[in-house]
């Protein structure tokens, strides 16, 4: 088993939620995110910051706000881990920065509480 999580855009929600779908996941969990990618931001400019200088601080201005994001987690079998990420893509890319991203992480085991299945029983 593994969980797939996704970072995306929260205007990009209704197309995940049908990509999902579409590829045979119907149970997923969402949540509010905020964030940003490296790409809006000088590194310099950032850890200057980060170590109190005032003047750096002010330069990030805009550039250093957090944005709005929706973080999708989908826990699911190894061998739909492909046809999960490759439609989390095809639902979010629009080729400028801030489509998302993607993480695949490993679960070790999972138990349904009303039955007490385990393992890939209590996720399916």
């Amino acid at each position: 088993m593994k969980e797939i999580i996704a970072v995306v855009r929260m205007n990009m929600m209704n197309r995940t939620k049908q990509a999902l779908t579409d590829a045979g996941i119907d149970a997923f969990f969402a949540h509010e995110a905020q964030g940003r990618g490296k790409g809006f931001v000088n590194p310099a400019v950032l850890e200057g910051a980060g170590q109190g200088y005032e003047e750096a601080a002010s330069l990030l201005g805009e550039k250093g706000k957090l944005y709005p994001k929706r973080m999708v987690s989908v826990i699911t079998r190894d061998d739909m881990i492909d046809d999960v990420v490759q439609a989390i893509i095809e639902a979010n890319r629009t080729g400028k920065p801030g489509d998302g991203k993607i993480f695949v992480l490993p679960i070790s085991d999972s138990v349904r509480v009303r039955t007490g299945e385990t393992g890939e029983k209590s996720i399916a």
